[in-house]
């Protein structure tokens, strides 16, 4: 099994939902879990910051879109930050990247928030 971590925490007004490891079929739905909570919590400014993630399988996208609309339902928006460029790989291939932002790091991400 490989390994997984996920911590939210608050950072200028946002949710920074930071995430480590591997996101695929095993741990994508505490990915989710945690997406959702942040986005429906109030919080919905929400950055999925990705610098520990090694590996993203279709079921880690899945999450990050649910997550997406969670936000966007609630009235905000979820945006991604320091995605290693393999993870960025998986976003451009599946054609993504024009539905989810990217930042290189989690201050830009949050100050794209508005």
């Amino acid at each position: 099994m490989r390994s997984f971590e996920v911590e939210t925490r608050a950072q200028d007004g946002a949710t920074i939902v930071a995430v480590a490891g591997s996101v695929d079929a095993v741990t994508s739905p505490r990915l989710s879990e945690a997406l959702q909570a942040a986005a429906t919590g109030g919080g919905h400014r929400v950055v999925v910051d990705l610098a520990g993630v090694t590996y993203v399988s279709s079921a880690g996208l899945r999450a990050i879109l649910a997550g997406v609309k969670a936000a966007r339902t609630a009235g905000g928006n979820l945006v991604v930050a320091a995605a290693q460029p393999q993870v960025r790989d998986v976003f451009e291939l599946a054609g993504l990247t024009t539905i989810v932002a990217f930042h290189d790091e989690v201050a830009a991400a949050v100050a794209g928030l508005g």
